[in-house]
């Protein structure tokens, strides 16, 4: 059973989703496909089909975040120290290119959010990041091309 790193934020988040998806969208979609019932035929019945398909949804996502939680390795980003970039990093880069300054915080897979500033462990950027340090020059091979990065500070907050 491999564990699925995340921070503790990451982790009351997806708690929080649990939570929501147990005891407010389950009640709501069993409420629905019983009014759906209601209206007779279910072989010709779209509103019954519609809610018995969001029913399974739902459901296999609870799974899927049982597992995650149930597997879920937190990790105290407050804790941490160091020079060199690791899981938990907040990491302000330049591209070289374009002297455009990015800062990414280095989190779990199901954290992950770009718009937030926050990259997945597992991301071409983060897996380059690793173990260097500040000063050091990262090269990524993006979708677009290969890109380079000057690691400007790195920090954990």
């Amino acid at each position: 059973m491999e564990k699925v790193p995340m921070t503790a934020q990451g982790h009351q988040m997806l708690e929080a989703e649990l939570q929501r998806r147990q005891s407010h969208d389950r009640p709501a979609i069993i409420q629905a496909i019983a009014e759906a019932r209601s209206h007779g035929d279910l072989s010709e019945n779209a509103e019954y089909h519609a809610a018995k398909e969001q029913q399974s949804l739902n459901e296999g996502r609870i799974a899927e975040l049982e597992d995650q939680l149930s597997r879920a390795e937190i990790i105290d980003i407050s804790k941490l120290t160091g020079d060199s970039v690791k899981f938990g990093a907040t990491v302000t880069l330049v591209d070289e290119d374009t002297e455009e300054e990015k800062t990414y915080q280095i989190v779990g897979d199901q954290e992950a959010d770009v718009k937030l500033g926050k990259i997945s462990i597992s991301s071409p950027i983060a897996r380059a990041l690793i173990s260097k340090a500040e000063g050091d020059v990262v090269e990524v091979a993006a979708p677009g091309g290969a890109r380079s990065y000057e690691i400007l500070k790195v920090e954990f907050v």
